[in-house]
């Protein structure tokens, strides 16, 4: 019997059911570890009160013995007491100054009443030559200080605007839902557990059920409520955490099991465990007939995620995604471990949250999708979500519709930003709009005087020419691919590149084409940005030639790991210089006997000529690049055709063209380097 069961049976919530058999002296770590018939027996009597008379008499045994002894020594401890009480050098210690960064060295002299001098000299000994008007970031002052016995205390000039957290009172805690994230590994059933558990919703009965565009969604199960991530890769998850954004309550490791334990399920029991969060293996697939329930229990146990029907602590479900089997055992298991958990929240104070995702909607604007971790957000409450402000216009909940107030651990979208935040931001709510106008220009400061670079952008040509000054070099780097895998692969290989002289660092790593944002963002971190099977959205290029941003665009991944190696040693081959003749929009699809496919085109940019090489896109996505077959005007070959006309397109080798494809014409230029 589980300890759940008994406790179920009992009327007691499971940990205090854990915590009698701990008493009785049964090891139980958890609710779903298993007892014997004995032991619930023993449990039922002790609820019942049988057993009480047994556990009154080692008490005053216990306490009989110590007051006989204590009598005969309080005297002599009396004389020793005055000697903690001559310790009154604490004192000046606990007067720590308050100083805001970054700071002037002389504002820092004026704070801490250490001369300008001494600060200077202390400076140069650790290396850093500095003036009186030399600016000191937060570690450098408290570092500088505390040589000279002065205790000193950092705040951001946004955090003495905020002020201190309002935790508000703990009479007024609330238990509120678990937030739990799916993981696993790719195709072990991750989306289609999710998607069957949402089916299961009561609350979602309206036609076309939960909405998903948003970025989680709710499930009310026996009057609990349940809020998901949809968020199961591991790098959003990893990203939230390293920005200190602690989401998530519980993790759901999805494990198929006909495959077992793969290296991206190795991955994800790494991130829960660097988060400090708990585990539930959803074991899926269990309706196959190759699944395997005893090697993957094996292979769990190996990764010290010993089941507990082997003696362990992890929760272990079988469940079938795809025939909906066990998922409310699944859900039980999570309602339990949130019940040990004791998550709390109060519902009174000022919310925050956090930002799970952002986007620009061309329709509402600024959008963010967050979980509100504490206090109630209402419609028309000013905040602040990293260094964006907003008035909150409208919020959506997880079904789609319209919400007044969103409370403790619930998933809404929020309207009303004045720029995009980055996932991870931490929302805070204030109460005026000029405060939270003046935090987010504040932080908008900030982040510009990190970003900024004086002098001119680097590019991969200058990285050479860098080195050789002796200086050790970060090269940033933008990286934009086509697919999920292929940005991993490339954030693995480029960081791998490093050596003691030059530092890659991937300050952004997405899916997608590359747009205006990437190129405003690489302008502000002097960051080169690297395309890898993607095209840049249209714009891009005059923005990037504007802000003088190095765009590297790539088919073939080794060619672009190669180029990044060679620029750091100086040895780039010749630049292949791409230059865009024109654009055209396919509007038509003609299928010709023994000839092929022609795309009846509109040319809506420069020019296409018959020379010009030829590059197929779709949704940002490279699909295909090579020569033009043929090029025509009605039934007439021709040699080119201008923006505004028509023509007829046939692609070398290639037939798979769908409407509202873009054709782009290009030809390639090779440049000599130049150091």
């Amino acid at each position: 019997m589980r300890v759940y069961e008994i406790a179920k049976e009992l009327g007691v919530e499971s940990k205090e059911a854990v915590a009698l058999l701990n008493e009785m002296g049964v090891a139980v770590k958890s609710h779903a570890n298993a007892i014997s018939d004995e032991d619930a027996q023993r449990l039922r009597d002790q609820v019942g009160g049988t057993s009480a008379p047994e556990a009154e008499e080692p008490a005053p045994v216990a306490s009989a013995a110590p007051p006989a002894e204590v009598e005969d020594t309080p005297e002599p401890e009396v004389e020793a007491a005055p000697e903690p009480e001559a310790e009154p050098e604490p004192e000046p210690e606990a007067e720590a100054v308050m100083i805001e960064v970054p700071i002037l060295v002389k504002g820092l002299a004026e704070a801490t009443g250490i001369p300008v001098s001494t600060l200077i000299r202390g400076l140069m000994a650790q290396g850093v030559m500095a003036n009186m008007n030399q600016s000191l970031e937060g570690d450098a002052a408290i570092a500088i200080a505390a040589e000279h016995g002065v205790v000193v205390h950092v705040q951001t000039a946004d955090q003495v605007l905020l002020g201190e957290v309002d935790d508000g009172d703990v009479a007024d805690l609330v238990t509120r839902a678990p937030v739990v994230t799916i993981m696993g590994h790719v195709d072990h059933g991750k989306t289609q557990l999710l998607d069957s558990i949402r089916e299961t919703n009561v609350v979602a009965r309206e036609a076309g059920g939960i909405t998903q565009h948003i970025g989680a969604s709710e499930v009310e199960w026996q009057g609990n409520r349940i809020v998901f991530i949809d968020t199961p890769g591991h790098q959003a998850f990893t990203q939230m955490r390293a920005r200190g954004a602690k989401v998530t309550d519980i993790v759901i490791l999805v494990v198929a099991a006909n495959d077992g334990i793969m290296p991206q399920t190795v991955e994800a029991i790494d991130h829960a465990r660097a988060a400090d969060v708990p585990i539930i293996v959803a074991i899926n697939k269990i309706d196959l007939p190759q699944a395997n329930l005893d090697r993957v229990k094996q292979q769990l146990a190996e990764h010290e995620l010993a089941p507990e029907d082997w003696g362990g602590d992890t929760v272990c479900v079988p469940v079938s995604a795809l025939e909906k089997q066990n998922l409310d055992g699944l859900l039980e298991m999570i309602i339990l471990t949130a019940e040990l958990m004791e998550l709390k929240a109060n519902p009174n104070v000022p919310a925050r949250g956090t930002v799970l995702e952002a986007k620009l909607d061309r329709q509402r604007g600024a959008v963010a999708t967050a979980i509100i971790q504490t206090g109630t957000l209402h419609v028309g409450d000013y905040l602040v979500a990293g260094a964006e402000d907003a008035k909150v216009r409208a919020m959506i909940d997880s079904h789609g519709k319209q919400v007044k107030e969103a409370g403790p651990a619930s998933a809404v979208e929020i309207l009303g930003f004045s720029a995009v935040p980055e996932a991870g931001d931490e929302i805070q709510a204030v109460e005026e709009a000029s405060l939270a106008r003046e935090v987010a220009e504040i932080r908008q400061f900030q982040q510009r005087r990190q970003h900024l670079g004086s002098g001119q952008r680097l590019t991969l040509e200058d990285l050479h020419e860098r080195l050789r000054t002796g200086e050790r070099v970060k090269l940033p780097v933008v990286l934009r691919a086509d697919a999920q895998g292929s940005v991993e692969t490339l954030k693995d290989a480029l960081n791998k590149l490093s050596t003691d002289n030059v530092e890659v660092e991937i300050l952004r790593a997405a899916v997608g084409g590359v747009s205006e944002t990437d190129v405003l963002f690489a302008a502000a971190s002097d960051a080169i940005i690297v395309g890898f099977n993607v095209r840049p959205e249209r714009g891009v290029a005059e923005a990037a030639a504007r802000e003088g941003i190095d765009l590297r665009f790539h088919t073939i991944i080794y060619q672009l790991i190669d180029e990044v190696k060679l620029a750091m040693i100086g040895q780039l081959s010749p630049t292949l210089e791409e230059s865009t003749l024109g654009a055209a929009e396919v509007r038509d699809i003609f299928r010709i006997p023994k000839v092929g496919t022609i795309a009846g085109c509109y040319v809506t940019d420069g020019k296409f000529t018959r020379d010009a090489k030829a590059r197929l896109v779709r949704d940002s996505r490279i699909i295909y690049e090579g020569q033009l077959r043929s090029l025509r005007r009605f039934k007439d070959d021709v040699k080119e055709v201008q923006h505004g006309f028509e023509c007829g397109i046939g692609l070398e080798n290639f037939n798979d063209v769908k409407n509202g494809d873009v054709i782009e014409a290009f030809v390639v230029k090779e440049i000599a380097p130049t150091l």
